[in-house]
């Protein structure tokens, strides 16, 4: 599985950005993943999970961090996940990574790093003040 990010970008406080992860390859449907999600690394910092959705969308997590400003969204047709950032903050600023869990794999909650399979390559967010 080959996932790749877009939409990336530099924007004010209070701006919105919209991520995709675009997966391709032999089992590259939604519908052989358990779940996708994004996790994000500023400099000097762990990886952490921002949003996770379950395949078909039947569940979606949110980190706290996040609530109320991100949300995860799929398209199936597409086989691409979509992570919509609203009211963007300083403190978001970080490479976010696209990453998924297929449905042989283990668990996607919480969401740890070492639990994804497969990862893109990053996206840059940059939210200056």
């Amino acid at each position: 599985v080959q996932l790749v990010e877009s939409g990336g970008g530099s924007v004010q406080a209070g701006g919105s950005l919209r991520l995709s992860c675009a997966a391709s390859g032999s089992t590259s449907s939604t519908s052989s993943t358990k779940c996708m999600g994004w996790f994000r690394q500023a400099p000097g910092q762990e990886r952490e999970g921002v949003a996770v959705i379950y395949s078909g969308g039947s569940m979606t997590y949110v980190a706290d961090s996040a609530k109320g400003r991100f949300a995860i969204s799929q398209d199936n047709a597409k086989n691409t996940v979509y992570l919509q950032m609203n009211s963007l903050k300083p403190e978001d600023t970080a490479m976010y990574y696209c990453a998924a869990v297929l449905q042989s794999g283990g668990y996607c909650l919480p969401p740890r790093p070492v639990l994804y399979n497969y990862w893109g390559q990053g996206t840059q967010v940059t939210v200056s003040s």
